[in-house]
């Protein structure tokens, strides 16, 4: 029993590319789809591309989370469950970031299965834009907590144990996760996409944006209204060189923080009604990073733009944040947010 993959009953959560709403396409990490149906099987054919790590895709099958490699490019067959005929409920999602795309191509449930209607989708809607750590990257090295990353090849990330998810979760939130391992704010700066370098200036408002897998598409910011959005950028951008840590009046640093209230203002521009935090992670970093963002802050004047900083800020860990450490970071921004739910019309109604 074939379903279409624009099916009504087909629960999809994430910035996804819908051109061909039979056979959507993902790029972006926690992007997700849920369903429930009462039969025997349920498979899942995806075509992958892949730029670079291995693929890795997850799922949450009856409760259970489960891990599925796929092969580095064509189609792979992924099968949820093939056992009991009973209620399954199955939440697909993509672990990793724009490594690798996706495309869905083909859903099929055992013969004589029925479709349900899906969970309620929660109301509370967070975007969130980031890294790698924003995107669960080596997040399953539990074993490496406060240290540096081991060797891997992606089968550490996981997009379901990252703060930005673990949040959402925390506060009956659908996310968005625009979180990219690597990224800056600048063009030429940071990690991602050696050696050109794109920043999340030139990211944050694509769906597909790594040329060396797809055209860059535009995102069409009418499909999703967030009521918080999280930006947590301010790392990678110490690479090549960390001119903010050398000189915080210097010329690069005040060109860094003109950028950046450039593109806060375009996101509240964007999203006129959103509360938007301004934030950094544990990821060790040098503080004056997080003091050019408080500076920026309150240039501002944005009764419902804030800084929040963790207990552990900037100094948390050498290394990538682990599940664990994602729990407690977790746990502290979605109490902050907590705090700010009267500036937020939905959820003061709740």
């Amino acid at each position: 029993m074939k379903v279409a993959l624009n099916d009504v009953r087909l629960q999809y959560s994430g910035r996804i590319d819908r051109r061909n709403r039979k056979k959507p396409e993902w790029v972006f990490p926690a992007t997700s789809l849920t369903f429930r149906f009462f039969g025997k099987t349920a498979k899942l054919t995806v075509q992958n591309k892949r730029g670079c790590w291995n693929s890795y895709v997850g799922a949450i099958v009856d409760g259970e989370q489960k891990t599925f490699p796929l092969k580095e490019k064509g189609r792979t067959e992924i099968v949820f469950v093939d056992g009991e005929e009973k209620e399954h409920t199955i939440l697909f999602f993509k672990r990793m970031d724009s490594c690798h795309e996706i495309v869905l191509e083909e859903l099929e449930l055992s013969d004589g299965s029925m479709l349900l209607e899906p969970p309620k989708k929660p109301k509370r809607k967070i975007e969130v834009y980031g890294d790698s750590v924003s995107a669960g990257e080596v997040s399953e090295a539990e074993a490496y907590c406060g240290k540096e990353d081991p060797n891997h090849n992606g089968e550490y990330s996981n997009s379901w144990y990252s703060y930005a998810w673990i949040t959402a979760r925390k506060l009956n939130a659908e996310i968005h996760d625009i979180a990219q391992g690597g990224i800056a704010l600048l063009d030429g700066t940071g990690w991602f996409c050696d050696p050109i370098f794109l920043g999340m200036e030139s990211v944050w408002d694509k769906v597909h944006y790594n040329p060396e897998i797809s055209e860059m598409t535009k995102w069409d910011f009418r499909q999703y209204a967030p009521d918080v959005v999280i930006v947590a950028i301010g790392q990678n951008d110490n690479h090549p060189e960390d001119y903010m840590k050398e000189d915080i009046e210097g010329e690069k640093a005040i060109r860094w923080r003109r950028h950046y209230k450039k593109w806060i203002q375009s996101i509240r521009n964007t999203y006129q009604d959103a509360v938007i935090i301004l934030t950094t992670t544990i990821l060790c970093h040098d503080k004056n990073w997080d003091e050019s963002i408080e500076r920026v802050c309150k240039e501002l004047d944005d009764d419902r733009v804030f800084h929040f900083l963790y207990s552990k800020n900037g100094c948390g860990t050498p290394g990538h944040i682990r599940g664990s450490e994602a729990e407690e970071m977790a746990e502290e921004l979605a109490s902050y947010i907590d705090m700010l739910s009267e500036k937020i019309p939905v959820w003061k109604e709740e």
